[in-house]
């Protein structure tokens, strides 16, 4: 009996580790599974998704693509596409509140989806209204028809440039986007008098540039900008306040003022304020109260203030097609030799500042397109050139510090942002 006891109690402590050892083995043979498996996982990624065109599966389609050719219009192309007629007007009056069809575009591409089953049958037709925007309808069924666009990707971009003769030159010997000009003539509107820009002036800016389809359409927004006009640095600096985006000085002074510099873009200027002109068609001496802006005719004008129209019509005088807008109790503004008035323009209208408000022209007395642009302080002519206009309100107090914290970062870029040698 006492030897059955030894001998069960030396089977249980044998037991013992030999079932510890193969817990273990199990342990880490599962674990070896377990990292297999992983390992396999690993070595075959998600596939990627398949390419997509307008919304569309491309492998699905036999795709065909084409522009609008002259005299070309939704009829006609679809016509050549073996769509019935009175498909083609259905669709027509089902796009009435998306896009007028009427206005479809020479040269703008448009493309054709056919299925690979049925290449005989165009299944979707989708027109590009512009960059982003599109009209896909549907040629068959239901005849769906809708209005998309395509993915926007935001790219941020810096970049520097001197001026030689202009800012829209200097830009592009730069290598970027020319619509930068537009973009920051209008931010330095206020403070850069850009038919005064020197030679060796130069700029720094940051900003997001817009993409689709690997192509640029345009700029998305400038964060930060430094411009050096006549020996002054300028900064401006994108901020929000109170829900609404603008632009302020390293000291959180607004860039805005009460008046633009000039009521349009991108010209020059053929005649200045003087008491004693020699006027060109009455070939007589007589003061000449305003400033001349060549522009070629069509060129749009803008208030350069907040008002209310006071007269618009013809003036004769010699002003031709004429705007005056009352801006306050001490400024009066005149916009002359109009080659007309943009639409919804009347007299005691309230207008905006840098609304469009008519066409440059060579109405009533002028030799050339050109814009006779006036400025009257308390009932009397003055230079438009030498008007120092206010700033608007700057940052807010509570903002301040807010402000001065962001815009740290951005100064330190733009300062190490290269010239480039143009």
């Amino acid at each position: 009996m006492k030897k059955a006891l030894i001998a069960i109690v030396t089977v249980i402590i044998l037991a013992i580790p030999a079932s510890l050892y193969i817990s273990q083995w199990r342990v880490k043979n599962d674990l070896s599974i377990s990292q297999q498996d992983s390992l396999l996982i690993d070595d075959f990624p998600p596939a990627p998704p398949p390419p997509m065109l307008y919304g569309f599966i491309e492998d699905s389609f036999y795709i065909e693509r084409y522009q609008v050719g002259r005299n070309q219009n939704l009829a006609s192309i679809l016509l050549s596409q073996k769509v019935d007629y009175p498909i083609i007007h259905q669709l027509a009056e089902k796009s009435k509140d998306i896009f007028d069809v009427r206005r479809i575009r020479v040269g703008n591409p448009y493309t054709v989806f056919r299925h690979r089953d049925t290449l005989q049958t165009a299944a979707w037709f989708v027109y590009e209204i512009n960059n982003t925007d599109y009209l896909v309808m549907q040629l068959s069924d239901s005849l769906q028809v809708y209005r998309d666009e395509k993915p926007i990707h935001i790219v941020e971009k810096s970049g520097a440039g001197t001026i030689n003769s202009s800012l829209w030159n200097a830009i592009r010997e730069s290598n970027m986007n020319p619509l930068l000009a537009i973009e920051l003539s209008e931010i330095y509107a206020w403070t850069v008098d850009f038919f005064g820009i020197e030679k060796g002036d130069n700029f720094r800016v940051i900003y997001d540039e817009a993409y689709v389809d690997s192509s640029a359409i345009g700029i998305h927004a400038i964060h930060a900008a430094l411009f050096l006009h006549k020996g002054r640095e300028y900064y401006a600096f994108r901020f929000k306040e109170d829900s609404t985006w603008s632009f302020f000085d390293e000291e959180g002074k607004s860039l805005r003022k009460a008046f633009l510099k000039a009521p349009l873009k991108f010209s020059r200027i053929s005649s200045r304020f003087s008491h004693n002109r020699f006027h060109p068609v009455l070939r007589i001496n007589r003061p000449h109260h305003g400033v001349d802006y060549a522009a070629p005719e069509g060129t749009p004008v803008y208030a350069i203030g907040d008002g209310t129209i006071i007269n618009r019509g013809w003036d004769p005088k010699g002003g031709g097609n004429y705007i005056r807008i009352r801006h306050n109790s001490v400024y009066t503004t005149v916009y002359m030799h109009l080659q007309g008035f943009a639409k919804g323009i009347q007299k005691g209208q309230y207008v905006r500042q840098g609304q469009m408000i008519g066409y440059v022209g060579k109405t009533g007395l002028a030799t050339g397109p050109h814009l006779d642009f006036r400025v009257f302080k308390n009932g009397s002519p003055v230079d438009p050139l030498s008007i120092e206009a206010p700033p608007v309100d700057p940052i807010s107090e509570e903002n301040t510090e807010r402000y001065l914290e962001y815009i740290r970062p951005l100064m330190d870029e733009l300062k190490q942002i290269p010239m480039s040698r143009n």
